[in-house]
């Protein structure tokens, strides 16, 4: 066993019902791990799942299918599936594909090391083999944003069966029973049509077609996402802090609005949300909060645009000093 995961099954022990874990109507049991490792993410326990992205990620656990979320950013995709993997105890690693990670990266290289008090040059196996021979769920982040050389290098694993050859050590990587392959993208393969996604590729289609399954998961609904700033910050479940609850999900709501229609570039996720909630308690101040939360990091000229949502949600003017600064 890798002694990384010397604290974690090799197999899957234990099954638990989908029913109970979830709470959602179907009869499912899927395999789980009884023990944990450092690997295993942490619960959130007031987490909210969507039902139908989270029907797929369990099928990509239990039934070993590959599974491909699609959706704008901010929307819980990689989290998604954490939090699957971690009421199973299962193993997860994430990589974000950036234009910063290569086939060496993914494979490995040849790296020297000292053996014996000599000098000598070792193949250093990559993330990609690692996770292979492991009980493992392996999460690609940006899916669509990964170089031509690095897509071609987990087409082939992309398969079931996938086994992966190793070049440089003449080796053929056969996967673990338990290995799981996820990936999250914000556009689905076509590359970035709408331009909010510079950066992103088109993707070959031979290589789309090995995903077994794809979902898409968009933006929670007003009053799930206020249960969910709720529970995070549970000092706002009066009926005056509901109300201020109520009107920072209108904001985000419109920014998300304005930024799938262009007009402007950076989103309000739930995590910023709960964020303005959080600082508005630290600083007694709602406009100071959603400045140092939110604001701060957008563009100067769409500032105007953005104190305007804020205007029609809360009733009030941000002070030109909150725009400016």
């Amino acid at each position: 066993m890798n002694p990384i995961l010397a604290h974690s099954l090799d197999q899957p022990d234990i099954r638990i019902s989908v029913r109970q874990s979830f709470g959602f109507d179907c009869d499912w049991s899927v395999p789980a791990f009884s023990q944990t490792s450092e690997f295993v993410p942490d619960i959130d326990p007031v987490y909210r799942f969507d039902p139908e992205t989270t029907l797929a990620i369990l099928a990509g656990f239990a039934f070993n299918r590959r599974i491909l979320i699609q959706g704008y950013h901010g929307t819980g995709k990689s989290t998604h599936i954490e939090q699957v993997a971690a009421r199973l105890n299962w193993p997860c690693v994430r990589i974000n594909l950036d234009s910063h990670i290569s086939r060496l990266d993914l494979v490995g290289r040849d790296t020297i090391v000292l053996n014996e008090g000599k000098q000598v040059t070792e193949f250093q196996e990559g993330i990609l083999p690692w996770s292979l021979q492991n009980p493992v769920a392996l999460v690609f982040d940006e899916y669509d944003a990964g170089r031509p050389d690095v897509m071609l290098v987990i087409q082939r694993v992309l398969e079931t069966e996938g086994k992966m050859t190793i070049l440089e050590q003449n080796r053929v990587v056969k996967p673990h029973p338990a290995f799981r392959l996820f990936a999250t993208a914000n556009t689905i393969g076509l590359g970035d049509t709408t331009g909010l996604y510079h950066g992103t590729q088109q993707l070959n289609q031979g290589q789309l077609d090995r995903w077994n399954i794809i979902v898409s998961l968009n933006y929670l609904s007003h009053q799930e996402e206020m249960d969910i700033v709720l529970a995070r910050v549970p000092s706002y479940d009066t009926d005056k802090g509901r109300e201020k609850i109520k009107s920072m999900v209108s904001v985000a709501q419109l920014t998300r609005t304005g930024f799938i229609a262009g007009d402007i570039s950076t989103v309000m996720s739930p995590r910023t949300v709960i964020t303005w909630a959080e600082n508005t308690e630290i600083f007694k101040d709602i406009a100071y909060g959603f400045r140092v939360s939110f604001l701060n990091r957008c563009d100067d000229i769409e500032k105007s645009i953005i104190a305007e949502y804020f205007q029609r949600c809360f009733g009030q003017e941000l002070q030109e000093s909150i725009i400016t600064k």
